[in-house]
């Protein structure tokens, strides 16, 4: 699968899950973040460096991604299969009651 459209599935599932996607310019000095995902007034926001290359960019994508429970919703078999390639993390129960402390 090319990039821009594992990029754009990833932004889709986000969105989905009522995760805000926002690209920002985080390059500081000595930093290299691709950015994170974050709880801002109960609202669930992913800060992604727009700096970055596309690959770095699903990478932050995906790892935000998996900290929510996917099962309950389509994935295109290629994203889906993306996914699961990826090492785990804990998997939050349920996207609408999560820990604020992500």
């Amino acid at each position: 699968m090319d990039e821009n459209a594992l990029l754009k599935q990833l932004e889709e599932v986000a969105q989905n899950l009522g995760i805000e996607v926002r690209y920002e310019n985080l390059k500081k000095e000595g930093s290299s973040s691709l950015g994170g995902l974050c709880r801002l007034k109960g609202q669930y926001l992913l800060i992604v460096n727009s700096k970055t290359a596309g690959r770095d960019k699903i990478e932050a994508l995906a790892a935000a991604l998996e900290r929510f429970d996917l099962s309950r919703f389509y994935l295109k078999p290629g994203l889906r299969e993306f996914l699961d390639r990826r090492p785990k993390i804990t998997t939050l129960p349920d996207s609408g009651q999560q820990e604020d402390n992500l």
